[in-house]
């Protein structure tokens, strides 16, 4: 009879101890499942720009690269790993490293289907022999990606031209973008005594120039080519540039600053590079300029007044105002933030989907919070149809929408330079029949 009373007490202590667990596993699963299936129906679990690739064969479902990822990329639906916001990776590749089976590569995968993701070989050279491409128009985001790109791409170069020097009549390398990748490469250039020159259509510092001030950025430790390492996890656009310029200034750079590239073409050996000021033969090119290119427009009536912009640089010079920002990633959302925290300010934001997707964890925190206290008004599945005077007219829901505006920012992106690209034959995932041995479909990622 006691051992009866002894298991009855044990089996009374095992229920209280797992029917709460299994009902807490159960609801998790539940929501796992629920946001899988909305990711799914959206298109964000579909590989865009870097991506992790889940092998479920060797995936135990641990949950160790869901606690790894700092953006909510990856969640573990009935015990595998799934990606549940594919959009939202960076590329850091913290799930990767942590996995202890080694269930997840986080790169580009096969692009063969990609129109987006310009073919490259290991060391980063295009379909064209000589031109090479970093950064990223490579496809993958991060500084420390950039950085080591440029750094393998020039020393492939180097190694090429010790072997059959260049004349002296001709440039080694022509370096397009004076950002990370460009920076990188020219600063392996300089340690191989490389007669080369930049050139970029703004300033130094690429696509950081065009950041909110103040803006923290997202960095990984690496080790920058001469100058030593950067270990840091986050930086401020600001001290970030310092460092650019401080590069610049110790190493002795050769930088042309506002010359913008129009077009290459191969003559014999050389390449002929054109660009708005004049032309150059150089042995070979790396272009490090960047995906955004021109900024896209919305081509709605009242698009061309002065109170419309495509980048917000210093929120603090906008008080007590009416602003419209439009868009739904993160320059949009930053901008929004931003603009909210000043003085005075009513902030609306237009986004075409029901909900922010491609956003970093942090700034959905951030908006999430702004949104709760009324500080930022989100206007979702909404449309700019006009922009007035003094007021813009937003579609939302099919119901039209007047509000008092003063400033409009526009953040939908950019134009790639993707039929620049072309244009000088360079060739996408998409336009292979069969790979020229020059080129690997599965685009390398840096390690």
């Amino acid at each position: 009879m006691e051992a009866w009373i002894i298991w009855g007490i044990v089996g009374i202590i095992a229920l209280v101890i797992l029917i709460p667990y299994f009902l807490q596993f159960r609801k998790r699963q539940q929501e796992a499942i629920a946001k899988k299936r909305e990711a799914d129906a959206l298109g964000i679990t579909r590989p865009r720009a870097q991506f992790p690739f889940i092998n479920q064969s060797l995936c135990i479902g641990c949950g160790s690269c869901v606690l790894a990822c700092p953006e909510n990329v990856l969640d573990v639906v009935w015990g595998k790993a799934a990606v549940v916001n594919g959009v939202r990776c960076v590329g850091h590749g913290h799930c990767e490293k942590i996995c202890p089976v080694g269930a997840i590569e986080v790169g580009l995968g096969d692009i063969k289907q990609r129109d987006d993701i310009p073919v490259l070989d290991e060391n980063y050279q295009t379909t064209v022999p000589g031109i090479y491409i970093v950064g990223e128009l490579s496809g993958l985001a991060l500084i420390k990606n950039a950085i080591q790109q440029g750094r393998k791409a020039m020393e492939h170069i180097a190694d090429q031209i010790k072997q059959h020097p260049t004349p002296e009549n001709i440039l080694d390398a022509l370096i397009v973008g004076a950002g990370p990748a460009g920076t990188s490469a020219a600063l392996v250039a300089t340690q191989n005594n490389l007669n080369y020159l930049i050139i970029d259509a703004q300033d130094l510092g690429g696509t950081i120039l065009q950041y909110p001030r103040r803006k923290l950025v997202m960095t990984e430790p690496v080790d920058i080519p001469l100058y030593g390492k950067l270990n840091r996890h986050e930086i401020e656009k600001e001290e970030l540039l310092e460092i650019w310029q401080s590069i610049y200034r110790d190493f002795h750079l050769r930088l042309h600053r506002q010359e913008r590239v129009v077009d290459v073409q191969k003559v014999g050996n050389w390449f002929t590079v054109k660009t708005t000021a004049k032309e150059y033969l150089t042995r070979f090119v790396v272009l490090a300029m960047g995906r955004r290119g021109n900024p896209r427009k919305l081509g709605v009536p009242g698009e061309q007044q002065a109170k419309v912009m495509y980048q917000l640089i210093d929120a603090q010079s906008y008080t007590h105002s009416n602003i419209l920002v439009v868009g739904g990633g993160d320059s949009a959302v930053e901008a929004a933030i931003g603009l909210a925290r000043q003085k005075g300010n009513r902030v609306t934001i237009s986004y075409r989907k029901p909900q922010f997707f491609r956003i970093k964890q942090k700034n959905q925190e951030r908006i999430g919070k702004l949104i709760q206290k009324g500080r930022i008004t989100a206007r979702f599945n909404s449309h700019v149809r006009e922009i007035k005077a003094k007021s813009v007219v937003l579609e939302q829901d099919g119901k039209r929408i007047e509000i008092d505006n003063d400033y409009v920012f526009i953040f939908i992106g950019g134009e790639p330079p993707f039929g620049f690209l072309r244009k000088i034959g360079v060739k996408f995932g998409t336009d292979m029949v069969t790979v020229p041995s020059t080129a690997n479909v599965q685009n390398p990622i840096p390690r």
